[in-house]
């Protein structure tokens, strides 16, 4: 990973890659204040401005490979999270559910096995053995730590979740949302429906069902 720094080569496909991340963790920056506020609201904006300083500062002082490695770690296991997220929005329940336990496996596996023991392990302690440590050591060492509590934090909201599908094969539903909101959405739902039985009759695929009653004439 340290071999030849500073001067380390930068391939056309590590620019492109940095590009769309930053610009991708950018974009997240900003439309998280416009989505559905979770419980983790504040984690994810100090894991957006997080990741976008560890890949500014890593290009800037040319920890290419590093970052690219970091990138790799976190990539790996989004791209199943948001897998089961389109499944969950198509009806595909099954599919939504075990696709979230192989996301689970390997979350874990790489951001609570890889990435502190292989990554930060390569940061923080194979570093000073090449040069002295200097202010933009322990920032960007600093920035890791934050993402590996923010991984703690999240893995254990997984792990929940991933258990109780396993032991009471329930669905699977995002910790992080929040169930007060969801209660209210249904029952204006239903106080809705009530309304429109009470003054229209009873309602029958969406459409009203009035009652013909006929007298009868002696």
């Amino acid at each position: 990973m340290w071999e030849g720094f500073p001067v380390l080569t930068l391939l056309s496909s590590q620019y492109w890659y940095y590009m769309i991340e930053l610009g991708f963790y950018s974009s997240l920056l900003f439309s998280v204040a416009t989505d559905v506020k979770r419980k983790d609201f504040n984690e994810q904006i100090v894991h957006h401005v997080a990741t976008i300083l560890l890949i500014s500062f890593s290009w800037c002082v040319n920890y290419i490979r590093a970052g690219t490695l970091i990138m790799l770690v976190h990539d790996s296991s989004d791209y199943l999270l948001e897998s089961a997220k389109m499944f969950n929005y198509a009806g595909w329940r099954n599919a939504c559910n075990y696709i979230f336990i192989v996301f689970a496996a390997i979350f874990i596996v790489s951001r609570l096995v890889i990435f502190p023991f292989w990554i930060i392990y390569c940061t923080w302690v194979y570093p000073v053995t090449i040069y002295e440590p200097f202010f933009g050591y322990y920032f960007f060492n600093g920035l890791l730590m934050v993402l590996q509590c923010l991984h703690i934090f999240w893995a254990v909201l997984i792990i929940r979740m991933a258990i109780r599908f396993l032991t009471h094969n329930e669905k699977v539903d995002d910790e992080r949302s929040d169930k007060d909101e969801t209660d209210e959405s249904e029952e204006g739902e239903e106080e809705e429906d009530k309304k429109n039985i009470t003054k229209n009759g009873p309602v029958q695929n969406g459409h009203t069902v009035h009652n013909n009653n006929h007298s009868k004439t002696e």
